[in-house]
């Protein structure tokens, strides 16, 4: 076991080195650079009055050739080190530390409630196998894939205004500080962002339990007068769920990078409104270290899931 975890995080560092590449290769290829953009903006140009695009760009280290800057970053980064903010010279490592774990939470939130809602309903969905519930419940499924989370929580603050005359708490408010404000905020958003992985996981877990439900060990437990609510959670849930494990993992990458849209609705200070922002002003060291913070969650989170398989299934084997 501690071979194979020590051999999956080496090759992270491969992985890390391609990602690096291209983030620092496409944010070079979009247009103007964060000297332009600060000289175009009102504000910024207020404060920068009588200076040259040019000589902030020597200020900044972007009149270097990339493959120094890709170095000098590349280095930066092995000693842990995500560089400053172009735009506000803050470093970057301590805005992500304290914005990342808001995102963190709501992500989180959304995957909980996607596996505590999504499981049940696609094991009642195999159950009841063509029965009106079953496609009630396979009908619900598709309509969440096809509604987009941005459009829900638009419509959903809308209904809420006009029919309710209520609105949902907007900014933040620190789990630690105000619990029970932080949950009254965060689980609007987490519920909007939760559909559509609670519908996949759902239709996963209907499929994978229809498979399972076939299998001569599943006749066998029934032949021994076994109880159906014993055969269903016992025997046949714990193998259904290694590829819902394996969705949920993938997905959970797609509920954190779906958070940026949800908290620039909802007006929540996480890695949205900061992530946009730096794009927009092509703040480089902020793109870029955001985008790396999220590849190493993904693929400990995805270390996590594998790690996982072997406690659903005491077959597989990591030697």
């Amino acid at each position: 076991m501690s071979k194979y975890i020590a051999r999956r995080l080496l090759l992270i560092i491969p992985t890390l080195i391609i990602l690096t590449l291209l983030v620092f290769g496409l944010m070079r290829v979009l247009p103007g650079d964060v000297a332009t953009r600060m000289l175009s903006d009102e504000a910024g140009a207020l404060s920068i009055k009588n200076v040259s695009a040019d000589a902030l760009r020597a200020k900044m280290g972007l009149d270097r050739p990339l493959y120094l800057q890709y170095l000098n970053w590349l280095w930066d980064l092995a000693r842990g080190d995500l560089g400053e903010s172009l735009l506000t010279g803050k470093r970057v490592g301590d805005e992500i530390i304290q914005r990342l774990p808001v995102t963190f939470q709501i992500a989180l939130m959304a995957q909980i409630l996607s596996l505590v809602i999504g499981i049940p309903v696609g094991i009642i969905s195999a159950v009841k196998q063509n029965s009106w519930m079953d496609l009630l419940l396979r009908f619900w499924s598709i309509l969440f894939l096809a509604a987009p989370s941005f459009w829900l929580a638009t419509l959903f603050i809308l209904v809420a205004a006009l029919q309710f005359n209520w609105l949902p708490p907007m900014g933040y408010h620190s789990l630690l500080e105000d619990p029970k404000g932080n949950l009254l905020q965060l689980v609007w958003p987490s519920i909007i962002l939760a559909h559509g992985g609670l519908a996949t996981i759902a239709r996963m877990t209907r499929s994978t339990m229809l498979e399972v439900m076939r299998e001569d060990y599943i006749r066998t437990a029934r032949a021994k007068g076994l109880k159906e609510q014993v055969v269903i959670i016992r025997h046949a849930l714990k193998n259904a769920l290694i590829p819902v494990v394996t969705l949920a993992g993938l997905s959970f990458a797609g509920l954190m990078g779906g958070t940026v849209i949800l908290e620039q609705i909802f007006a929540i200070p996480g890695m949205g409104s900061f992530f946009i922002s730096a794009i927009r002003f092509r703040d480089y060291p902020i793109v870029q270290g955001t985008v790396i913070v999220f590849a190493v969650i993904f693929m400990l989170v995805n270390l996590l899931i594998d790690l996982m398989y072997g406690w659903l299934d005491p077959r597989i084997s990591y030697s």
